[in-house]
């Protein structure tokens, strides 16, 4: 039942033009209260975390200038990350804040895609499934001034080119955990927020990744959307500088 919902939300997704986080299934209840500072980080107590986790900080003023350095050690190379704290400070704040706390280390990148217009590797879920996360949710800071998709006649899709680093969401302002890393321009709404950037030994790791494609199953032998045939673990994360 998992995987036949799961695969339900990533055509639908794919579908609308669209990459996303599966929303997670409901377990019970908890506190509710966002988090004082600018970025309200909110909890989430009918999507608990995947693992245990706290809020991040929320000071009054977000870090947002410079960047911050993360290194994914994965089993088939280095991942090394960039974030870019005034393109999204509140997103750089959270990732580097579940970097810290491990959340990422040995997780799986569970979604690979290799549609023409849609090049992305997907990770951030520590089950693996597409619908766990961190038990709280904030808001998008999405990009402005991305070129137009040259295969989207309508200008709605804009083009997220190789070597972005962007979240995944199950709609607006759902951020929490996942994230996706582009190897191939895509077209895409700019629904999604961009955080940083992939430096180039990742490039390399990446396109390792999706030169051996998709997992087949008995019923596509050749698709285009799942979980990489080479799996790849994120085995930990780092933030580096």
């Amino acid at each position: 039942m998992l995987k036949r919902r799961l695969a339900f939300v990533l055509v639908s997704m794919l579908a609308a033009g669209g990459f996303g986080a599966a929303p997670a299934a409901a377990h019970g209840a908890g506190p509710t209260g966002p988090t004082a500072g600018p970025c309200a980080y909110t909890p989430t107590p009918d999507e608990p975390a995947a693992r245990p986790v706290s809020l991040p900080r929320d000071p009054r003023r977000t870090p947002s200038r410079g960047t911050v350095t993360v290194l994914l050690r994965t089993n088939l190379g280095p991942i090394p990350l960039v974030l870019d704290r005034a393109q999204a400070p509140c997103t750089v704040q959270s990732f580097v804040h579940l970097t810290r706390q491990r959340f990422y280390d040995r997780t799986i990148c569970h979604r690979l895609t290799t549609y023409p217009t849609l090049l992305v590797l997907q990770c951030g879920d520590p089950t693996g499934t597409g619908e766990g996360g961190p038990g709280y949710r904030y808001a998008d800071e999405l990009p402005t001034g991305l070129p137009p998709a040259p295969t989207d006649p309508t200008g709605e899709r804009k083009v997220y080119a190789r070597g972005v680093l962007a979240m995944a969401n199950a709609g607006p302002d759902t951020n929490g955990s996942q994230f996706f890393l582009v190897y191939g321009n895509s077209a895409l709404r700019p629904n999604y927020t961009i955080f940083g950037s992939v430096a180039p030994r990742g490039l390399t790791t990446l396109d390792r990744v999706a030169a051996a494609g998709v997992t087949p199953t008995p019923e596509d032998p050749a698709p285009l959307d799942g979980p990489p045939a080479l799996r790849t673990v994120i085995k930990k994360a780092t933030v580096t500088h």
